[in-house]
C-alpha cells in the first residue's frame, strides 16, 4: 500500500500541474476550517435556544477558540518548521476532523465551547503549513500570484459558510454544519497523503518550550486584556492581572528568544525591513478591519434602519469583494510592485472608515456600500503584497514561524481595534458616536498607509541586484 502511495505522489510530482494539485489541497484544507467560522456569529440565538443557555454565554464559542488559536498560531507554525510542514498539517487536520465530529455531538454548552476551542487550536495549524507548502513549490518571482489565492480562500470561506449555512441551520439544524466540516475534512486528509510532499530543509533542533511558556503567558495575557475589556470593564479583577502579566510575559519572551540556540521567533528578522514593515502593516490593519467589521452591521440597523436579514445580506459586500479581488491584486503586484500595491490597499481601507464614518452622519447606505466595498478590495489588493513580502524576508527553515507570527500580530490588532472602537462608540445608537468610532478606525488604517510606505518592492530588489549578478559572471578578460 505504501508503495502505491509512493508511486501516484511521485507521478504528481513529476507532472506539469503539481503546483496547482498543491494549491489546491492546501486551500481546501484551509476552507474546511474556516467557512463555519460566520455562520456560527449569526446562529448563536438558534443554537443558545437548542441547548437550554443564553447568547452571552454562547459567544464564548466565538471569543475563546480565537483567543487560543491566536497564540498557538506561532507554536504550531515553529513545529512545522521543525517537524515538517506536512506532518504538521497532516495530523492538525486529523485532529480537527476528529473535532469537528465531537462539536456535532455537544451536549451542552461548555462542551460545545470546548470542542469548538480545541478544533480551531487544532485547525490552526492548518494556516502556517498550508502557507508554507504553497510556498516551498513556488518561485519567488511568482509566489504573490499563489498568496492572491490563498487570501482569496480565506476571505471567501465564510462567505460561503453564510450563504450555504443560514439556509441549512434553517432547514436541518446546526449540528449537520460540523458533519459537513468533517466529511470534508476527511477528503482532504487522503488527498494529502497523496500530494503533499515533506518540506524540511534544515538540522533538526530542539523545540524552544520556554519561548512557547513566555510567549503563551504575555500573548494569551493581552489577548484577553484587550478582546474582553469591553464586556467586563477594565478594572475587572482579572483584566487587571492581564495587565500586569502581558508585559512581564512579552519581556520574558524577548530575554528567552535572545539567549535560544534555536528560538521560536529568531528576533533578528526584525532587522529586516520587510518583515517588520509587513508585521506592523498586518498589525493595524488588524484594527481596522475587524473594528469596521464589527461597527459596520450596527451602523446598518441601527442608524439605517435595516432588518437583520437585509443587514447580513449587504455585509456580503466585504467579504465578497475581498475574496473576488485578491487574485487580481496578486496579479498587480507583480506588475507594479509589492509596496506600491500596498500602499494602495492600505490607502482604501483608511478611505473605507472614512466613508463609514460619513454613512453614520448622513445616514446613507451609500456610503456604507462604498465603506464595504473599499474594505474588501483595500484587503484584496493589499494582504498578497504584505505576505509575499514578508516570506521572502525570512529563510525558507522559518516561512511557517513567520507567518503564523503575522497572523497572530493581525489578531492582536484586530483585538485592539475592537477594543478601541467599541469603546469610543459606547453603545450609542445616534450617528455621531458612530462617527467618531470610524474616525479613530480611519487613524489605524493610516498607520497601516505609513507602515506600508517601507516595505520594498521584490521587483526593486531584483532590479537592484541585476548589475552585481552581471560583474559576477562577466569575463575578465
Amino acid at each position: 500500500m505504501s508503495g502505491l502511495l509512493s508511486g501516484l505522489r511521485s507521478r504528481l510530482e513529476s507532472g506539469p500541474h503539481y503546483r496547482r494539485w498543491v494549491l489546491v489541497t492546501a486551500l481546501t484544507g484551509m476552507f474546511a476550517t474556516t467557512f463555519p467560522v460566520t455562520i456560527l456569529v449569526v446562529s448563536l440565538g438558534d443554537i443558545a435556544q437548542d441547548l437550554g443557555t443564553t447568547e452571552t454565554v454562547l459567544a464564548w464559542v466565538i471569543s475563546a477558540p480565537m483567543l487560543a488559536s491566536a497564540v498557538a498560531l506561532p507554536i504550531l507554525g515553529k513545529m512545522g518548521d521543525l517537524y515538517g510542514q506536512r506532518r504538521v498539517f497532516i495530523l492538525g487536520f486529523a485532529g480537527a476532523t476528529v473535532a469537528a465530529l465531537l462539536t456535532a455531538a455537544s451536549w451542552n454548552p461548555g462542551s460545545l465551547i470546548g470542542f469548538r476551542t480545541l478544533a480551531l487550536v487544532i485547525g490552526a495549524a492548518t494556516q502556517p503549513t498550508s502557507m508554507a507548502l504553497v510556498i516551498n513549490v513556488y518561485p519567488t518571482s511568482e509566489r504573490v500570484k499563489a498568496l492572491g489565492w490563498w487570501s482569496l480562500v480565506a476571505a471567501g470561506g465564510p462567505s460561503v459558510g453564510l450563504v450555504i449555512g443560514g439556509p441549512l441551520i434553517d432547514w436541518v439544524g446546526w449540528r449537520p454544519l460540523f458533519l459537513i466540516q468533517a466529511v470534508l475534512g476527511f477528503i482532504v486528509l487522503i488527498a494529502a497523503t497523496l500530494v503533499l510532499k515533506e518540506v524540511r530543509k534544515h538540522e533538526p533542533v530542539r523545540f524552544d518550550v520556554a519561548g512557547s511558556a513566555a510567549l503563551t503567558l504575555g500573548a494569551g495575557a493581552l489577548l484577553v486584556l484587550l478582546s474582553q475589556g469591553p464586556d467586563w470593564g477594565w478594572e475587572h479583577p482579572a483584566l487587571l492581572a492581564c495587565a500586569v502579566l502581558a508585559p512581564i510575559g512579552l519581556v520574558w519572551f524577548y530575554r528567552v528568544e535572545r539567549a535560544a540556540a534555536a528560538p521560536l521567533l529568531p528576533l533578528h528578522y526584525f532587522r529586516r525591513r520587510n518583515f517588520t514593515a509587513s508585521q506592523l502593516c498586518g498589525l493595524f490593519m488588524g484594527g481596522a478591519y475587524m473594528g469596521g467589521f464589527v461597527l459596520s452591521p450596527l451602523l446598518t440597523r441601527f442608524v439605517l434602519g435595516y432588518t437583520l436579514s437585509q443587514t447580513a445580506l449587504i455585509m456580503l459586500l466585504r467579504p465578497l469583494t475581498f475574496s473576488l479581488s485578491s487574485p487580481l491584486g496578486a496579479r498587480l503586484a507583480m506588475r507594479i510592485g509589492e509596496r506600491t500595491n500596498a500602499l494602495i490597499g492600505t490607502a482604501m481601507m483608511t478611505a473605507a472608515m472614512v466613508s463609514f464614518a460619513f454613512s453614520a452622519l448622513n445616514a446613507s447606505l451609500e456610503f456604507t456600500i462604498v465603506g464595504l466595498v473599499l474594505q474588501g478590495v483595500g484587503n484584496g489588493v493589499a494582504r498578497p503584497s504584505l505576505t509575499a513580502s514578508l516570506t521572502n524576508a525570512v529563510d525558507e527553515k522559518d516561512v511557517g514561524i513567520a507567518s503564523a507570527s503575522n497572523r497572530m500580530l493581525h489578531q492582536i490588532g484586530a483585538s485592539f481595534g475592537i477594543a478601541v472602537l467599541t469603546a469610543v462608540y459606547g453603545g450609542s445608537h445616534a450617528g455621531p458616536a458612530f462617527a467618531r468610532a470610524h474616525f479613530v478606525g480611519a487613524v489605524f488604517g493610516a498607520f497601516s498607509v505609513l507602515a506600508a510606505a517601507f516595505v520594498i518592492s521584490e521587483r526593486r530588489e531584483r532590479a537592484g541586484a541585476e548589475p552585481e549578478a552581471a560583474l559576477e559572471v562577466a569575463p575578465t578578460g
